[in-house]
């Protein structure tokens, strides 16, 4: 089985430059520059031409909420990894607030023989982290594992992980990296109760990001940071959202540091003024904020402060997202459109197409010390997406793939668009079909 994609414009390790890629059964075989040795034996090869379009390495995405299992009527992971590599995004790493909670070793095997028989995409599921599980927890096998998640805040699943001698046995004790969701409890129900007090219960969605304020993000940040250095830990802190925190984190290679940051898609491209219009469709966890946290999300992700862009994709269903402030679940849907979303943010100018491939494919991939994926390199796994940079369409729920069946981003026309996938070596996404039968793989990391 060999596959070569033909004249592509290649995006990788900070280059840019025109090229040819051979994919032998399920690595890249060769990288050629430029063109083909004259010479060039292409009998048995399936030919990809490529000419105009982008080739990147696959997404890597760190953070999915797929609902698998319990919550099924939100999405599945059948349905959210189909999503996943039409929008580019070839491994995901998926969250343990399921039903029941993903909080024994063998709850996450489940989720491991599931994924291997239902998602085309790549796979890992974290293993979650509660008051009283941490035998469990340090059981957690880090060559087979991405990480430990641990809730420093509560949110969909109710998760929150708040005993300081748990806490430190698992900055101490981890196997493998800690990934934590930072939003500090006691002031966010203080703020909860300030809201009540002056609105009732039709408090409105504008005052999210006051209820879920940045001195919430800050204190529980500053917190996981100060165990982190206390115990030498692999901290790496998500969907960081306030400009606050980023006195936390320090510029630099990823590969070097101890302590890395991600920022999500959702909280570089809104703010607060995007409440009038989308309303509950973007309560996030934690929330977007002002136009000044915003503004310095980007500084840090441009400084190398924050080290990965992710999605937290974490579906729910219109019916449960159309609802008053309190009852309206936080969360959307992002794996679909995360990376055609950044392309845009690149073609406006905030960031190149280099950066984009660094910040989705690359440090992803060194952070978490993934075998051999995340760049285009001789004997690393084929995840490849090919990606048109001239051929606009507008979101709608006529192409929407996740089980919810809405976007955030419905209305909006993205310049690019995801062409064709391929996840170890199969081409598992080509202009709109999904082959049946095609199935990515549990991913492993270097210990």
């Amino acid at each position: 089985m060999k596959t070569l994609i033909k004249n592509a414009t290649i995006i990788n390790e900070g280059l840019k430059f025109k090229g040819n890629i051979l994919i032998s059964d399920d690595k890249i075989e060769r990288v050629f520059p430029h063109s083909l040795p004259g010479n060039f034996d292409l009998s048995d090869t399936t030919i990809v031409e490529a000419e105009g379009l982008l080739l990147l390495p696959g997404v890597i995405d760190d953070q999915v909420h797929f609902r698998e299992p319990g919550l099924t009527h939100k999405g599945e992971i059948a349905t959210e990894s189909r999503a996943s590599v039409a929008g580019g995004v070839t491994t995901f790493m998926e969250m343990p607030n399921t039903s029941p909670q993903t909080v024994t070793q063998e709850l996450l095997e489940e989720k491991y023989l599931r994924a291997a028989k239902v998602s085309p995409a790549n796979f890992s599921f974290y293993m979650g982290a509660t008051n009283s599980n941490l035998d469990e927890v340090l059981k957690t096998d880090p060559s087979k594992v991405c990480g430990i998640k641990v809730f420093m805040g509560s949110s969909t699943g109710n998760m929150l992980v708040d005993d300081e001698e748990t806490l430190s046995g698992i900055f101490k004790n981890a196997p493998t990296l800690v990934a934590t969701h930072c939003e500090d409890e006691g002031t966010i129900q203080k703020n909860v109760e300030i809201a009540r007090h002056r609105y009732g219960e039709n408090v409105p969605i504008s005052r999210h990001c006051h209820i879920r304020s940045d001195e919430a993000c800050y204190i529980s940040s500053s917190k996981a940071v100060n165990l982190a250095a206390k115990f030498n830990t692999r901290l790496h802190i998500l969907h960081l959202s306030s400009a606050r925190e980023m006195e936390l984190f320090s510029p630099g290679k990823v590969k070097d540091k101890k302590i890395t940051a991600e920022v999500c898609v959702h909280h570089l491209w809104f703010d607060e003024r995007d409440y009038i219009t989308h309303g509950t469709r973007i309560k996030w966890n934690p929330s977007v904020k002002c136009a000044s946290d915003k503004q310095a999300l980007w500084e840090a992700l441009l400084n190398d402060k924050i080290d990965v862009i992710a999605t937290d994709h974490a579906p729910h269903t219109l019916e449960e997202k159309n609802n008053t402030y309190f009852k309206a679940p936080s969360g959307g849907p992002l794996v679909q459109h995360s990376l055609v979303a950044m392309l845009e943010m690149s073609k406006k100018g905030f960031i190149t197409i280099e950066k984009v491939v660094q910040k989705m494919c690359h440090a992803p991939a060194d952070l978490f010390r993934i075998d051999r994926r995340g760049y285009i390199r001789e004997g690393y796994f084929a995840d490849l997406v090919l990606v048109d940079p001239n051929n606009s369409w507008v979101v709608s729920p006529e192409n929407i793939l996740y089980k919810c069946g809405w976007s955030p981003f419905e209305g909006t026309e993205f310049s690019h668009q995801v062409v064709k996938t391929f996840v170890n070596g199969n081409m598992v996404f080509n202009k709109g079909e999904i082959p049946e039968n095609t199935f990515g793989e549990r991913v492993e990391f270097l210990v």
